[in-house]
């Protein structure tokens, strides 16, 4: 390194964000996911041991994955190395590739390859790193915030050790906070600040478990804020709250949280929990999502979890989707609201679900079962020579509008696929069917 680079490393360091300096060096500096740093677990001890395999960080923005992989730096006598697949490209990989090579050849010594955003490579690229790995050429450590069973080669999962980090506890935050503000090595202690608690609470909430966030709202605080008569610059709550205008919510429409969510928002319907069910409804909206996917959704529900119990739930489903799109946002929330809570408080049943299902599986596995003549069609041209719908009885002519035939191909005689429950309306619905066929089968006595 010449003296130009020595100069630029060291500026660039001091005028990093906050978020940047004040990552720690060593593993025991770093705060919360204990649940896989803890002192008894593995990853621990791999990284004291320096026996790292290949592994992949897992989790949302904030929670210190790219920390870890500093640590780890920081502690392996291994030659680590650190790429951005957002901006690296193949040819970048060789390079890495033909070093560790060579270093493992002259030297024996190991190669760490970290990959930030690693969901970023395609598949060609993820390929490319296939064979390095599984010879030990490179030791893989790959950081994504989604979910690596979808957006990595699964050759390379099978490779790896997965670690799911998890967001940082208030009391983490708070932790770090407080380092934040009167730590004058990495963090803003030569400012001499003061920072009160109501606003070290106030931010530890907001930030959602994102430490990054957290801080980076200290840090705008401390840099805009006036010194008071005492000499100190005083962050207080009125100061947080400027500083961080929205509390951060993890929605990334294509990836874990939103499925998640809408499970949740679905789960609740299901559940008859109207209060839930309109939590993760607003949850939804506030993170932006889209009022006619939530639309579609809910007429899925009145169908596949009220049906028939409530017959009107599909109906006001139905007519919600239709004036959201007429409607907009903000008004379209307090339709979906209407909807989602006339869903989630409607007698439940999945019957008419399970019947075309159940029917879906006798047709694959009987195929084209020959339809009763009585019920084929008749009019088309030779078609009542051939005897097609003689013996066809017309309901109506009958009382109650029932009369006993057979309608399912003979094969499937007997075949019950929609059994009405006891809820709601579909009580009515069965006690009317099993009324009108004791009826028919009382009258052809």
């Amino acid at each position: 390194m010449d003296l130009f680079e020595y100069m630029r490393s060291t500026n660039q360091e001091k005028e990093s964000p906050l978020a940047a300096r004040l990552r720690p060096a060593a593993l025991d500096e770093v705060v919360g996911q204990q649940h896989i740093i803890g002192k008894d677990k593995l990853l621990y001890r791999a990284i004291k041991a320096d026996k790292l395999s290949s592994i992949i960080f897992y989790g949302p923005p904030g929670t210190g994955k790219t920390t870890l992989a500093r640590v780890i730096a920081n502690t392996t006598s291994a030659e680590f190395t650190q790429i951005n697949a957002t901006v690296a490209g193949k040819k970048d990989m060789e390079e890495v590739v033909a070093k560790a090579k060579d270093l493992r050849g002259m030297y024996g010594k190991k190669t760490i390859l970290f990959i930030d955003e690693i969901h970023r490579f395609n598949k060609g690229q993820q390929d490319y790193l296939l064979p390095f790995v599984e010879d030990g050429t490179l030791i893989l450590i790959g950081a994504t915030t989604e979910n690596p069973y979808f957006e990595v080669n699964g050759a390379l999962i099978s490779r790896s050790i997965i670690f799911e980090l998890q967001p940082l506890s208030i009391e983490d935050i708070k932790a770090l906070l407080h380092r934040a503000v009167y730590d004058k090595d990495k963090g803003m202690g030569a400012y001499d600040a003061v920072i009160e608690e109501d606003a070290v609470e106030f931010l530890a909430e907001l930030s959602g478990g994102d430490a990054r966030h957290a801080l980076n709202a200290v840090e705008l605080g401390i840099m805009t804020t006036e010194r008071s008569e005492d000499g100190k610059i005083h962050i207080t709550l009125a100061v947080a709250q400027e500083c961080i205008q929205k509390r951060v919510l993890r929605y990334d429409k294509s990836g874990d949280s939103h499925y998640d969510t809408i499970s949740a928002f679905i789960k609740s319907m299901r559940g008859s929990d109207p209060d839930a069910a309109v939590y993760y409804l607003s949850r939804m909206l506030y993170a932006g999502e889209s009022v006619t996917f939530i639309a579609r959704r809910i007429m899925i529900c009145a169908s596949e979890d009220v049906g028939n119990a409530d017959p009107m739930a599909l109906c006001v489903a139905v007519n919600a989707s239709l004036a959201v799109e007429r409607v907009g946002m903000p008004e379209a929330q307090i339709i979906l609201s209407q909807a989602v809570s006339y869903v989630a408080c409607a007698p439940k049943s999945n019957a008419a679900c399970n019947a075309v299902f159940e029917a879906s599986e006798a047709v694959r596995q009987t195929g084209n079962l020959p339809i009763p003549t009585h019920l084929q069609d008749a009019h088309y041209k030779g078609a009542a020579k051939l005897g097609h719908g003689t013996g066809y009885k017309y309901a109506h002519d009958y009382p109650n509008h029932y009369v006993r035939q057979q309608y399912l191909p003979y094969e499937l005689n007997g075949k019950e696929f929609y059994q009405p429950t006891g809820n709601g309306y579909e009580a009515k619905i069965r006690e009317h069917m099993k009324r009108i066929k004791e009826e028919a089968a009382h009258d052809t006595k």
